[in-house]
């Protein structure tokens, strides 16, 4: 059985300093984020386990019928009250670094005079959407001949394969029609040592974002690829099957591709995303800005985010009413600009952790090295 998760997203404006230390969640001015106990009063570090349970709670700049956003009622099990009444807890660190992916080609295994060909295919969401199974190109080369009295056992030389490849690679259809898409589009070619085939995936194309807030334009998404390079001409059998044992290089991924995590395109999205779950009424999104008054956006172009997931049942267990439908219970999402460019997480962390105990952060930022050569 699937289950529904009923989720409120807190995004912690830039502008926000310090985590509210007095007065109560009505008290709050447009967009602050603050915790505070069931008598709605607000907790800090030192005490915020001695709370029965917390409400996480915001300002609006629309209070007319509708007060400060705010939480269910979340129990850790640091906290004072009838029992923990949270099933996860976790951070994903904000992560804006993207790797595109690199393979190696190498030891070819061609004699002179031997045809081979390289298949290439790639996927990514939009590029899915174009091509049935990825966007699938192969080129065909023919090493060259012997000379006079050459040994035909012996492979080529692999520096001017590769270059022959490289060439081919990179034709395209003359002019300058958009809708010739090549390799060129996805790829580029280095020739390393003579020995080495590189292929980078290039980093995807940002599509413009409309104004329209009813649009749901963004979504996760890398691009990733297959390199086969195998004996003879390309045909219309499928090559991974039918050139199995054929293969004449090997072709190894020596960087993988990544998604970006905490970006600020990605949490608009999931502004819009849940905003029905929260606003008190106008729960739909609309092309006329004028009928989205409750629509509020906190999140700053260019910021990465560190993000807090607490999910949990009801408070009173007593409450539930058991039957043959599906489980609902509810998820917060706080966001809260990196730690790395702001304080504000080093002070709301502390009174998370020490009602709902330690954090496991479950994302790791990638790490890249420059070299360069004089």
């Amino acid at each position: 059985m699937s289950d529904f998760s009923l989720t409120t997203l807190f995004v912690v404006p830039v502008g926000q300093t310090s985590v509210p230390s007095s007065g109560s969640t009505q008290d709050l001015t447009a967009g602050t984020v603050g915790i505070f106990d069931q008598n709605y009063a607000t907790v800090t570090a030192a005490n915020a386990a001695a709370a029965k349970y917390l409400y996480i709670a915001q300002g609006r700049a629309n209070t007319y019928l509708q007060g400060s956003k705010r939480s269910d009622k979340i129990s850790g099990s640091e906290n004072a009250g009838s029992g923990s009444n949270v099933t996860e807890w976790y951070k994903v660190s904000g992560c804006s670094q993207v790797s595109n992916q690199i393979t190696d080609v190498t030891d070819f295994k061609v004699q002179c005079g031997e045809v081979l060909t390289l298949t290439l295919r790639a996927h990514s969401s939009y590029i899915d959407t174009l091509y049935f199974n990825g966007f699938t190109r192969s080129v065909t080369v023919q090493a060259p001949c012997c000379e006079c009295g050459g040994d035909v056992c012996v492979d080529v030389d692999a520096n001017a394969l590769i270059n022959q490849l490289i060439a081919k690679l990179e034709q395209q259809a003359p002019g300058n029609n958009p809708e010739n898409v090549s390799f060129n589009s996805f790829f580029t070619f280095e020739n390393v040592g003579g020995t080495i085939l590189r292929i980078h995936g290039k980093p995807l194309t940002k599509y413009g974002q409309p104004c329209d807030v009813a649009a749901f334009p963004w979504e996760y998404d890398r691009m990733y690829f297959s390199t086969f390079v195998y004996d003879g001409p390309a045909t219309t059998a499928d090559f991974i099957v039918a050139d199995a044992c054929n293969i004449v290089a090997t072709a190894s991924v020596i960087q993988t591709s990544n998604y970006p995590s905490g970006t600020a395109d990605e949490f608009k999205q999931l502004e819009k995303n849940f905003y029905s779950y929260q606003a008190g009424y106008l729960k739909s999104l609309y092309r006329k800005g004028g009928y989205n008054e409750n629509f509020e956006s906190y999140v700053t172009d260019g910021t990465v985010y560190d993000s807090y997931y607490i999910r949990f049942n009801q408070y009173d267990k007593a409450a539930y009413q058991w039957g043959d439908y599906i489980m609902q219970d509810s998820t917060v999402i706080i966001a809260v600009p990196n730690a790395t460019t702001s304080g504000i997480a080093a002070l709301i962390e502390p009174i998370l952790v020490d009602a709902l105990g330690a954090v496991a952060d479950n994302n790791v930022c990638i790490t890249t090295t420059t070299t360069t050569t004089a």
